[in-house]
Formats: structure tokens, sequence, C-alpha cells
């Protein structure tokens, strides 16, 4: 069974809710000690991550990294509070019916975001007025993100890239894009079903910048006709994720299928010549003959790539490495964080080490997010606690009303990530929204993890809350 949740509940005559949010308003520009040959070096401005996180071979490099590190740690710890207040929650109940049974438990904030009618969803989801808009957006908001908000492509229309991930493009030197389109009506299969909209297909966005996206349309399509077809609208598809193999030049997509029940449990495969497809549909297959829902690929260095997905009822992860041709999987396989029941992966690695963020298994729910660690990408993998730093108690335990799907490299910055995730509606899962902050690798973990004294001690993953953020200037020249 998925696990549950325990939340702050609204109670008494008048509930205050007080948001303390990790702000980061002004860049930090922070200058370098001269080094021993006189030479002076200057640290890249805007930076809310540590830069320099290679191993220094000279002392005076080591204290001014140090410096600059305490430095962006002591920005980030600026807090900034908001409060705002909530009505009572009200009971519809028959009296005599209350008498008789007493009163129900009063919601959970995660009940009340759920409520589309509520003053807690409302806040969480801010009116489309309130838009990312990068062509009409001025110059007072260039590149920042404000995780929840609508965000808009060159199009001015909404960004449909939902449980995706990112592709950067060594030959032409851009990102993509690829996630799910949900720009369809919500509804629930049968009663007991949950809440979905019919396959449109992947879309695929393109940017050079990671703020402005180009809508590249949809890539891989749903089949209309053909009810037997994996791709049918009436059934799933979750989670795509592309990587590029520099073997045989193809760009291949792997994605979560599924049946309308979600008794199919498959991963399925596409492939293309183009980033920008359009990618041909291959096949779904169970992996190792195990279910397979929310998943991911990984490329490692070496041009390896792996295999992530949810397996045995949400209870476990299962692990295993891709053929050459990235087109299907091997034999070997893994099973890790057992009986756990874990489920979104993101898989990252610095210097050496794999890093994982992973989910609950609440459905459309937020949950608290876990952060695990290897050695090896194998495993075995080790729980670090939760990664989520700042806003309140209840950001913290809802992964700030998230769920992850990426983890994305922020090139010349080692050390710094992009946490990528999404704010699931569903209730309209077409306006789900996309929740993308900091991440960084430092530090000591707040739980102990459950390993021996032989293995590492892991550093800390840290997700850092803003309302508004943006990458350094100069980044993608770093």
């Amino acid at each position: 069974m998925p696990l549950a949740v325990p939340l702050p509940r609204l109670h008494g005559c008048e509930y205050v809710f007080e948001l303390n949010f990790f702000h980061l308003l002004q860049r930090v520009s922070i200058g370098v000690d001269k080094g021993r040959h006189g030479d002076e070096e200057q640290a890249p401005k805007g930076v809310w991550s540590p830069l320099l996180s290679g191993k220094p071979q000279e002392e005076d490099e080591y204290m001014s990294t140090h410096e600059i590190r305490r430095s962006i740690l002591r920005e980030l710890e600026v807090v900034e509070e908001e409060k705002f207040r909530l009505s009572p929650h009200r009971s519809r109940r028959n009296p005599r019916a209350v008498r008789r049974k007493g009163e129900k438990k009063p919601p959970t904030i995660v009940d009340e975001f759920l409520d589309e009618s509520s003053a807690v969803h409302d806040m969480f989801f801010p009116e489309s007025n309130m838009a990312v808009d990068p062509i009409n957006g001025g110059n007072d908001s260039m590149y920042f993100y404000y995780p929840g908000r609508v965000w808009l492509d060159t199009d001015g229309k909404p960004i449909q890239a939902h449980g995706g991930g990112v592709l950067y493009d060594k030959k032409t030197k851009t990102y993509f894009w690829y996630g799910e389109n949900k720009d369809g009506k919500t509804y629930k299969a049968h009663s007991k079903g949950a809440d979905r909209v019919d396959i449109i297909g992947v879309s695929c966005y393109s940017s050079e910048d990671l703020w402005t996206w180009k809508n590249e349309g949809v890539v891989l399509r749903s089949e209309e006709k053909n009810v037997t077809h994996d791709l049918h609208k009436s059934n799933v598809l979750e989670r795509p994720k592309v990587i590029y193999n520099d073997w045989t030049g193809k760009y291949v997509m792997w994605m979560h299928i599924d049946d309308a029940n979600y008794t199919k449990a498959s991963v399925g495969v596409a492939v293309s010549d183009s980033p920008t497809g359009p990618f041909t549909y291959l096949y779904s297959k169970r992996p190792h003959d195990c279910e397979s829902r929310d998943m991911t690929i990984f490329k490692d260095d070496d041009g390896k790539a792996y295999l992530i997905y949810s397996s045995e009822d949400n209870s476990e992860l299962h692990i295993g490495p891709l053929t050459d041709d990235y087109l299907d999987v091997t034999d070997v396989m893994r099973r890790f964080l057992i009986a756990q029941h874990r489920e979104a992966p993101a898989l990252f690695k610095h210097e050496g080490t794999y890093y994982m963020v992973t989910s609950g298994c609440t459905g459309w729910a937020p949950n608290t997010a876990l952060a695990h660690a290897a050695t090896s990408v194998m495993g075995p993998w080790e729980t670090l606690g939760n990664p989520c730093v700042g806003g309140n108690e209840v950001f913290r335990s809802t992964t700030f009303f998230s769920q992850s799907t990426f983890v994305l490299p922020v090139p010349g910055l080692p050390g710094s990530f992009i946490f990528m995730a999404d704010r699931w509606n569903p209730s309209d899962l077409r306006d789900s929204r996309y929740v993308w902050l900091p991440l960084t690798i430092g530090g000591v973990p707040d739980e102990a993890a459950d390993y021996s004294f032989m293995f590492p001690l892991w550093s800390r993953v840290s997700i850092y809350w803003h309302k508004l953020w943006r990458l350094p200037e100069g980044w993608r020249d770093s």
C-alpha cells in the first residue's frame, strides 16, 4: 500500500499558516583572492550553488573556495516570511449525525490543496494573468523562475511537458524538454479510477537558455483508431525521457505505457533521427518480466544507459542496463529500496557518486521526497533523508507540493543542478504546474543513512525553496 504522509490539520477558530521562504533576490558578486602568481580571478555573478566543487591543489585556493561557498550559503539562508489566514473548516454534516458519530476529522493541508474550491488550492495555482511570459514579461522578470506559476512558450501558450525530462543536444547546442501533453479534458475512466486525460502524445520544446521555450510540436502522437495499439488515446503514456545514442546516432525515448486501470505496467520504446522527431514507436514490454510504472532512464559518462522503474505494486525500485543500442534491457537487474514504496525516480551523478530523488506513492497528491546515494549505479543504494530546505514544515513534507521528475546538471557549474518537479492538479490535469528549484550537493545529511561503517559518508542533497530565482549571468559561458 502507498505510504501515508502525516500532515498538519486545519482546526480551531482560525488557522494561521505561516510560509517562510528561502528567498534569493539579489545576485551575488564575490571576488576570489589573488593566487600565488598574482592573477586575480573573479567568481561568476549570481551563483546560488557551490561553484568550485573540485579538489583544490593550493591551500589559498581552498580557502577562497570555502569563503565563496559560505557566502553563497549565507545568502540562501535569508528567510522571507509570508502569512495568510484560512477560514475554519465548516462541516456540512447534520447536527444529529455529529452527536451520534462525533465530528469528522478536519481536512489536511493536502486535502485543501487538492480541493479546487479552497483558498490553499488557489494559492498554489495562481491565475493565468500571473504567468511567466518570456516574450511579453518585460525586463524585470527576465530569466526568473516562478515555481508553480503558468509557464508560457514563445507562442504565448502554456507549456505542456509534464512528467518529462531535458536532453542537451551537443550537435545543436540546444536543450530539448520532453513531456506529456495533457491539454485535454480531465475525467475518470470509471468510478474508482484515477483522474486522467486521454493520450495526446509527447510534446517537445527547445531552448538555448532553459527559460525561453519554443514549441516543436507533438513528436510522438497518440493512435486515434486502433484500439489495440499501446498509444490508443484510452491508454496511459507517462514519464517520457529521451537520450542520445552516440554509436547509432539515434534519439531514443522510453516511457511508461499502461491501460486505464494501470494493470499493463510496461515500458514503451520509440526512436528518431532528430531530437524534434517524429519518433517511431517500436513496442512495449515488461522489463525483466516485472511490472514497470513510474520510470526514468540515465546515461552514464561512459555511454552506458540504465532503466530505473517502480515495480511490485510500487513497493520497490529496479535498475538494469540497456543494450548498446538503448532499444532494450539486458538480463541484468537489481532490486533496491525494497518495501519502501518509492516512485518518480530522478537519477544524476556528481564527482563519481550517483544520487537519486524519489517520491512516495500517493497518486496525484504530493508527499515527502527522499534522496539516495550510491558509489555504483547498480547499488547498493542508501537513503539520505528529505532533501527539501526552506519554506516551512508543510512545504518540506510535500516536496513543495510537487513530485520529482528529473534532475538537470547546470553546465559549467559543478555541483549545481536544477530539480524539476510537477505540481499536479487532478481536478484539471492540463493546468498542472512546473516546480524548478536549485539543487546542490554538500554538507552532512540530516538523517543517518542505513549503511555500515565501511561505506563512505555521503554529502547532503539539498533542494532549496525560492519564490523566484534565476541562474547566474553568463552560466552558459562558464
